[in-house]
């Protein structure tokens, strides 16, 4: 059994990415447990796929002269994860238009393509929702990570064969190591981008969150999500630029890899990050965490598995004090292995599904 891992891997800068990748491979070994498993992404990219542009896909397509259709045929499944979060046209058209070809392509080769549980729209563009009609019904089997992704494919004619949780709550638990009390995950993207809301707002709110922090006497220490990836994404940058600022009363940590982090985020006694996966990395450790939400790919997911610790960045007023709210309450740690367990449940339907694939 051969599978193919698309647009996720084990390497990305982002953990995220990599959040996906593992997840994806821990879970489908229960299905497949002797499965060979390949990764494909934007940095790990076969020589099989010149995905540069829709063109050179379209080319390849029909001279065949990478081979590429023959490298699709090789698989037994292409387990299409869209970085979780890239089935929508919000991220550009080309973003997904790439992706969409080569699910089409992968189909045209006869390897069977699932959509592993991720975020379904939305889709603003008539273009946008003629390629996601096309992926849906071209999908062997569909899975939604909450139910407003599911309400969005069936509004497109495919509803999904199961709603699910996130692929983070398929990763093993992580090993213990000294815990730390609050960690904050700042994202470089919204630091230094308006692409999803007023950056001087957020950055503004995460200093707030910091000193009242402080002030209620808790140690904060900076955990960036997206490591050093030579693009305004990278957390990097922006935590170190917060901790000099603060001048030693901040901690950072700089994991080195998704375990690093995980192990780091099981051991805290609270997480509150922008990165949706620094949060779902928590909730499926049972950590508890306070999600800055620049998306609706937030809040659906975690009320799903009854976490309602969510403040949208885009719709609340006093946004520090807000999230200050949600990390002062009392009995955070026991909802949040509730929560976890909810996360755990809710892939079984899942597993079920691909037994009968």
């Amino acid at each position: 059994m051969r599978i193919l891992v698309a647009w996720a891997d084990d390497s990305s800068p982002n953990l995220g990415v990599r959040a996906l990748g593992q997840g994806s491979v821990d879970l489908l070994r229960q299905a497949w447990p002797d499965a060979e498993f390949v990764y494909m992404n934007y940095r790990r990219r076969p020589d099989a796929i010149p995905w540069g542009n829709h063109r050179s896909l379209v080319r390849e397509r029909l001279t065949g002269r990478k081979g590429m259709m023959r490298w699709l045929a090789d698989f037994d499944l292409v387990w299409d994860t869209r970085s979780g979060d890239s089935f929508a046209d919000i991220y550009g058209l080309r973003r997904h238009g790439t992706m969409s070809l080569v699910h089409e392509f992968a189909v045209q080769a006869g390897t069977p393509v699932v959509l592993a549980p991720q975020t379904l729209g939305p889709f603003r563009t008539a273009r946008g929702r003629l390629l996601a009609r096309r992926s849906l019904h071209r999908s062997r089997l569909v899975f939604a990570r909450d139910p407003i992704s599911a309400e969005a494919a069936t509004a497109l004619g495919r509803a999904p064969d199961a709603v699910t949780s996130d692929l983070v709550f398929g990763l093993r638990q992580p090993s213990s190591e000294a815990g730390l009390d609050v960690l904050l995950n700042v994202s470089g993207l919204l630091w230094h981008s308006d692409a999803h809301g007023d950056a001087s707002t957020y950055r503004t709110a995460v200093r707030e969150v910091i000193d009242g922090l402080l002030a209620d006497g808790r140690a904060v220490t900076l955990l960036p999500h997206v490591l050093h990836a030579d693009n305004p994404d990278d957390d990097l940058p922006t935590s170190r630029e917060l901790h000099a600022a603060y001048d030693g009363r901040v901690g950072l940590r700089i994991p080195r890899d998704l375990d690093d982090a995980r192990s780091a985020i099981g051991a805290a006694q609270l997480v509150i990050g922008a990165r949706m996966h620094a949060c779902l990395n928590a909730l499926s450790t049972g950590t508890p965490t306070v999600a800055m939400a620049y998306s609706r790919k937030f809040a659906p997911l975690m009320d799903a598995i009854g976490w309602p610790h969510v403040v949208q960045l885009a719709e609340t007023d006093g946004i520090g004090a807000a999230v200050l709210r949600h990390a002062r309450l009392d009995g955070l740690r026991a909802k949040a292995v509730a929560a976890q367990q909810q996360g755990q449940q809710q892939l079984l339907p899942l597993l079920e599904r691909l037994g009968a694939l």
